[in-house]
């Protein structure tokens, strides 16, 4: 799922403590540094459940060591053991007042309670930099919502005025409390404005969908579901649209002010997807779950943010969290797929997608997660069948399926039948013309097999156009040259991709090549000797170790090249 496009601040919350425990704690000297130990190596490793029980017996020796105490508050947070984090949270503020996840928590604590004056006062408290700031107003926005105070709701959300990255929180918050609060009028002029300024939001499409359909337009929120489903065909939206059209109202999007107060850490969570805020997202995950009236949505974002941490197993705990009778549940069913196929459980994975395409026989996103492992796995019969069947169910292509038809051309190209591959890489760029991948790997495709030679050159050309800094597309370039003869544009082109990308062997041994062509055969073997360096696959080995003891022919060949398969990108 997809949020605003705030990438902020909070770099390394978590891991930016460690030195200071670690020096803290260590002049105490005490019996159980093994504990601490172990425990900060597995904060580093991100293991945060094993990490707090490490660090957690090492605070039972030092109680109320205030690094200590702090750390394990937030690894239980992260955790998600929420009545142990509240009350770490107390004994934190304790030593340190302002601790802003710890006001947080607090306050949410006093938001659930129904406390709001009292949870106002933690979440001030937290507004001391740019991402407390933007929490804090939209969860004292909701506080305000919550006593039914419009005026003094929109007056918090006024405060977030002061950064430019946060007009679009504001403005669909403010849609949001002036709905739930019902002041229609002005619900659906900051609906609007959100959904003009950030179509491609899911929530946006989401609420005001919603909106429109609970005041009688349904036909103009079928309208944006469908404008949604072009690009995404996210099961949220598919679920709305089909109630819509069965004449089913529904219910508000926000329904308590808990509920709001969750869709603000929602929206925060789900645009921290870089590596530096990463932990703060899955705190905000946590803390949202609570609140949430639609916990499938919590547990999915969870789900898919121990994904993206590359904590797999933790993954697939949240996914299969999500309801059986929620529309994400079938989602979930193949994130838990995928993750399998990351910890090398292939046949597990296969397995159960096989099942979820037994129960939906039309889903494609199933059906291509499916080919898509085949792919990885290199079975590639059993990729361009699945493949196969995915366009089978397709009726009106749209733009988004020309990845379909892209990796069936390369599960058909790896299996020699030609025809059919650049039938699909066609279709694929008919599709969407400007997609460099397809581009790169049918005009490098078509130059090794000499045919349409201009068409194929302009094809990769336009590669390098789309994406210059794309090593592998621009190492394909070089390659064409190299095939075509044009040995000093293909060391100009590769030398560039080598600069981009110099720990791939391919390219290493490509610009060897290159360089035996045009005579400067000290500097073509040290490129030879480089490719080996970087440990290429074991056939690939064998062919650069042959040029590297007896170089290449000395007679330029006349038929395509046989030094490598070229940077196709797929």
């Amino acid at each position: 799922m997809t949020g605003y496009l705030l990438r902020s601040a909070l770099a390394g919350l978590l891991a930016s403590m460690l030195p200071v425990a670690a020096f803290a704690y260590e002049q105490q000297g005490t019996s159980s540094s093994g504990d601490y130990l172990a425990g900060r190596t597995a904060a580093k490793l991100r293991d945060n459940d094993l990490a707090s029980g490490y660090l957690g017996n090492a605070l039972k020796a030092d109680r109320g060591n205030p690094i200590l105490t702090e750390k394990v508050f937030l690894l239980e947070l992260s955790e998600g053991n929420l009545p142990v984090a509240e009350t770490y949270a107390a004994d934190v503020l304790k030593f340190n007042s302002q601790q802003r996840m710890a006001r947080i928590v607090l306050g949410l604590k006093e938001f659930r309670a129904r406390h709001y004056a009292e949870a106002r006062r933690n979440f001030e408290e937290s507004a001391y930099t740019p991402i407390g700031e933007l929490t804090s107003w939209l969860l004292i926005a909701w506080s305000h919502a919550g006593e039914g105070d419009l005026g003094q709701a929109m007056k918090a959300l006024d405060h977030l005025d002061a950064n430019e990255s946060f007009a679009n929180f504001k403005t669909f918050h403010g849609g949001l409390i002036a709905d739930y609060l019902g002041n229609a009028m002005r619900a659906e002029a900051s609906y609007r404005k959100a959904y003009e300024e950030t179509g491609t939001s899911l929530r946006v499409v989401q609420a005001y969908g919603n909106f429109l359909e609970r005041n009688g337009r349904a036909g103009e929120a079928e309208k944006i579901y469908r404008s949604y489903l072009e690009a995404d065909e996210n099961p949220l939206i598919l679920a709305a649209l089909k109630q819509s059209v069965a004449k089913q109202k529904p219910k508000p999007f926000i329904a308590s002010p808990a509920a709001g107060a969750a869709e603000a850490l929602f929206s925060l969570a789900t645009s921290m997807t870089d590596d530096q805020s990463i932990d703060v997202a899955l705190l905000y995950a946590r803390l949202g779950l609570p609140l949430a009236t639609d916990r499938a949505v919590f547990e999915t974002l969870v789900g898919d943010t121990y994904s993206d941490m590359k904590h797999y197993e933790k993954a697939i705990a949240a996914y299969e969290m999500v309801s059986a009778n929620s529309p994400l549940r079938s989602n979930a069913e193949l994130e838990i797929a995928v993750s399998l196929q990351r910890l090398g459980r292939k046949d597990e994975a296969i397995a159960r997608l096989k099942s979820l395409i037994a129960r939906e026989p039309q889903n494609f996103d199933a059906i291509m997660t499916l080919g898509n492992i085949y792919r990885a796995n290199e079975d590639f019969a059993s990729a361009a069948k699945v493949y196969d069947d995915a366009i089978a169910v397709i009726t009106t292509p749209l733009p988004g399926h020309w990845r379909v038809y892209y990796y069936d051309g390369i599960a058909h190209e790896r299996l020699k039948q030609w025809d059919i591959a650049e039938q699909r890489f066609r279709r694929s760029l008919e599709l969407s013309p400007d997609e460099s991948s397809v581009l790169n790997y049918l005009g490098y495709s078509m130059i090794e097999k000499k045919i349409n030679l201009p068409e194929a050159m302009d094809m990769v050309k336009k590669a390098v156009e789309l994406k210059p800094n794309d090593g592998y597309i621009i190492d394909s370039l070089g390659w064409a040259y190299f095939q075509l003869g044009d040995y000093e544009q293909a060391v100009t082109q590769i030398e560039r991709a080598v600069e981009l990308l110099p720990a791939d062997p391919i390219i290493a041994e490509h610009l060897g090549d290159a360089y035996w062509r045009v005579n400067r055969k000290l500097e073509a073997r040290f490129q030879w000797q480089h490719a080996i360096d970087n440990e290429p696959e074991p056939e690939d080995l064998k062919r650069i170790q042959g040029k590297l003891k007896d170089g290449l022919p000395d007679e330029p060949p006349v038929t395509p090249a046989q030094t490598g398969s070229g940077n196709t990108n797929g």
